[in-house]
């Protein structure tokens, strides 16, 4: 019988070398033999079906959607955004979100995609406790949620503004303290709060702490008990992250689909939206997330970043942009 090298096996196939191996390692190539440290093929073997290709089709099925109400949310430009995922052809096996926000983009991945490994991070220290709550400690987070929605819903308006302060006032204590062992607390007070406050904003003062009123719905549903124990078993395959989105470089690479949805940068004066952290997302900091998509760009990773549209007035409008290696 007459051998190739895994190398060999690569150009013939129009595949990379490191894949030749992968498909060698699990046994999906007969008769494939590992010589010292090098793979070696029979010359004849016909390549594998790549079953990856399989898992990254788009399987229409019902899912998981968002837990929180999150300024910039992108439900609505999902269907242009979905136009840009490279899943379909196996080369791309990961995902990374380094500006999770309320996970819009995310939830829509997860829901169609079975893929190796899926980053996402932000630097809101709140909202990743949540990711990583309902993640890790469902079922606890859940019961708090329960009994949450059980005596804030029967409650007139003033009984529930009362109820709504003490809850505001036990986040920004517990918030404020940033103790971990908190952390499930902290989740279901957030989500309790993004589900009664006002237009279910996430805003907080200059020393940090959440500052919006109690909103006006009549039947909110605090406890979505099916959407977050579906949303807790789709997690687990995903790190999570707090910190700024140069943490996702070395997760980064060229299997990777990347999508960029930082902080707007204000049209005007009075149209900042930095409120949503204690910090902003200034000039400069734009520039350096632009150098670090095209360092992403020179990896192989391809992905989109969104940015407002500067024509218009009123800065809501998102307008997106393909990056690749060139």
């Amino acid at each position: 019988m007459t051998f190739i090298s895994a190398k060999e096996a690569a150009a013939k196939w129009g595949i990379s070398h490191r894949r030749v191996s992968t498909l060698c390692a699990e046994n999906r190539i007969q008769n494939a033999e590992m010589v010292g440290n090098v793979w070696i093929i029979p010359a004849d073997a016909e390549k594998p079906q790549d079953a990856r290709s399989l898992r990254y089709v788009e399987q229409p099925q019902p899912g998981v959607k968002p837990f929180l109400k999150w300024a910039g949310g992108k439900g609505q430009l999902l269907a242009e955004i979905s136009t840009y995922y490279p899943f379909d052809d196996g080369q791309f096996t990961k995902y990374a979100e380094p500006f999770v926000g309320g996970g819009a983009v995310l939830f829509d991945v997860l829901n169609k995609f079975d893929l190796e490994a899926v980053y996402i991070s932000d630097v809101n220290r709140e909202l990743i406790g949540t990711y990583k709550s309902i993640k890790e400690n469902v079922d606890e987070l859940i019961v708090r949620l329960q009994e949450y929605q059980a005596a804030y819903l029967p409650e007139l308006t003033e009984g529930r503004k009362a109820y709504y302060m003490k809850m505001r006032a036990r986040f920004n204590e517990l918030k404020l303290a940033g103790r971990d062992a908190d952390q499930v607390e902290r989740a279901a007070l957030l989500i309790f709060l993004n589900k009664t406050c006002f237009n279910g904003l996430y805003r907080v003062n200059k020393k940090g702490a959440y500052n919006v009123p109690m909103g006006a719905y009549k039947r909110p549903l605090i406890c979505d008990e099916e959407n977050l124990r579906g949303i807790a078993q789709k997690l687990q395959n995903v790190e999570i992250v707090c910190g700024d989105y140069s943490k996702a470089r070395d997760f980064i690479d060229e299997h990777t689909f990347v999508y960029f949805d930082p902080p707007y940068r204000p049209l005007t004066a009075t149209a900042s939206f930095t409120s949503y952290t204690a910090d902003c997302f200034n000039d400069d900091d734009q520039i350096a997330l632009a150098k670090f998509v095209d360092e992403m760009a020179a990896k192989g990773a391809k992905g989109v970043i969104s940015y407002p549209d500067q024509d218009d007035p009123k800065g809501k409008r998102r307008l997106l942009k393909c990056f690749e290696k060139k």
